[in-house]
């Protein structure tokens, strides 16, 4: 018995360039559906900035149609007001999909790379190479909408993972 198609959305979230892509998962099967990033106009007040990429991502959900999401977690700065900002805009990523209806996981960035190039600390360009590896169909302009493909990916071999420790603290 072969499992149902997932379609899973992978968010890389950031203030300036949120990536997003959308795979479905169909056992060992992933496919390509479709890619981009959400570019907010750079000159905007950050609550319009926060705005744009609420107005991006949902329009990217109700044209796609994902089951479930994934969002890369972020990474300390050595500039904390860098990294609130990067907060705020993935506080963003993950209230669109859950307000959606969806699951939202997450993800460490070394997990997503180790998941897809199989080293914790792989480059953008190597990302982007298995990308192409994994999924030939997608033309991918964008190491942001490369690096969401991969969170997507790393969820769907995680996934599973997931939902059994779920089972288990339920059953606890």
């Amino acid at each position: 018995m072969s499992a149902l198609p997932i379609r899973i959305l992978g968010v890389d979230p950031g203030l300036r360039r949120t990536g997003w892509g959308v795979i479905v998962s169909e056992g060992s099967r992933l496919s390509f559906v479709a890619c981009g990033v959400v570019q907010p106009d750079e000159t905007l007040p950050l609550s319009a900035r926060l705005a744009a990429l609420h107005a991006g991502l949902s329009a990217v959900i109700e044209a796609h149609g994902p089951h479930e999401a994934a969002v890369e977690e972020t990474f300390v700065n050595m500039n904390p007001a860098s990294t609130l900002k990067l907060g705020q805009a993935r506080g963003v990523a993950m209230l669109v999909p859950a307000l959606a209806g969806l699951d939202v996981a997450e993800y460490a960035a070394n997990l997503v790379k180790k998941t897809v190039v199989g080293a914790g600390h792989a480059e953008k360009r190597q990302i982007q190479a298995m990308i192409a590896v994994l999924l030939p169909k997608a033309l991918v302009k964008s190491p942001d909408a490369a690096d969401a493909l991969a969170v997507a990916i790393c969820h769907a071999q995680h996934r599973g993972a997931r939902a059994r420790l779920a089972n288990l603290k339920v059953l606890a």
